[in-house]
C-alpha cells in the first residue's frame, strides 16, 4: 500500500516494549503526540527473548555501549523535557512488570504507570515496599502475575514480535513495517502522515541492498 493512500482503519500500531528499556520509557512518553486517530495496541515482550532468538547482545552487555546508552538516554530525556530517574541498578528482572501489565490489560494508563515506576521514580520490583505499594495502588495481587493465561500471553506477544521481524525494543509495527527505536519516532510519524519517501526509489534500494562480506570471514 502506498503511504499516501492510507485509510483510517489501517491506523493501528502494534507497539512492542519492555520495561527494562529506557528508550521504551522515553518513547512511551512521546506516543500521545501521535495523530489522535492512531490506535496503539500495547504489546509487552521480554527483550531478552528477542536477543536470544536473533543471537544478539543487549546494550547493557557491552561495557562501553552500556555507558553510552545511559548517557544518551539522559540527554534524550533532557532534550524532550521528560523527567527521568534511573533505578538503583540495571539490568534487572522485568518479568513481574511485564506480567502485571498484561494482567491489568496493557492499557495506555497501566503502561505509563509501570514505566514511570521504574524510570521516573527509580523503583524496581525487587524493592518489596515500593512493589507492594504499587500493587495496592493498582488493586493487583501477586497471584495475578502467576496466572497461566498471563504467562501465555507474554509468550505469545514474543512469538508475534519475532514473526513480525521485531529484534529490539521499542518497536512500532504498522502495515507490516517495523520502526525500531526512539530515534525512529519521526520516521513513524512521517509514515502515518503519508510521506512520499515510503514510495521512493531510495527506500526501495535500501530494502533490496544485497549483503556483502560477512564479518566472520574477515581476518
Amino acid at each position: 500500500m502506498e503511504a499516501n493512500s492510507r485509510t483510517t482503519q489501517d491506523r493501528t500500531i502494534a507497539w512492542y516494549f519492555d520495561f527494562i528499556s529506557p528508550f521504551s520509557y522515553l518513547q512511551s512518553e512521546l506516543l500521545p503526540t501521535l495523530p489522535q486517530d492512531v490506535r496503539i495496541d500495547y504489546k509487552p515482550v521480554l527483550f531478552a527473548g528477542l536477543l536470544n532468538h536473533w543471537d544478539n547482545k543487549g546494550p547493557a552487555e557491552i561495557a562501553p555501549k552500556r555507558l553510552w546508552t545511559f548517557e544518551h538516554c539522559a540527554w534524550l530525556a533532557h532534550k524532550h523535557g521528560i523527567p527521568m530517574r534511573p533505578p538503583a541498578h540495571h539490568p534487572f528482572n522485568p518479568l513481574p512488570l511485564l506480567r502485571l501489565c498484561i494482567a491489568l490489560g496493557s492499557s495506555a494508563e497501566v503502561v505509563r504507570r509501570l514505566f514511570r515506576f521504574v524510570w521516573r521514580e527509580g523503583h524496581l520490583p525487587a524493592e518489596e515496599a515500593h512493589w507492594q505499594a504499587l500493587l495496592a495502588e493498582l488493586r493487583a495481587t501477586t497471584q495475578m502475575l502467576d496466572s497461566p493465561d498471563v504467562k501465555l500471553q507474554l509468550r505469545n506477544n514474543g512469538e508475534q514480535a519475532i514473526a513480525a521481524g521485531v529484534f529490539g525494543v521499542p518497536t512500532a509495527v504498522v502495515d507490516q513495517r517495523c520502526f525500531w527505536g526512539l530515534d525512529a519516532t519521526d520516521m513513524l510519524v512521517a509514515y502515518l502522515g503519508g510521506d512520499p519517501f515510503f514510495g521512493s526509489e531510495l527506500l526501495r534500494q535500501a530494502q533490496t541492498l544485497p549483503q556483502g562480506t560477512h564479518r566472520k570471514t574477515l581476518t
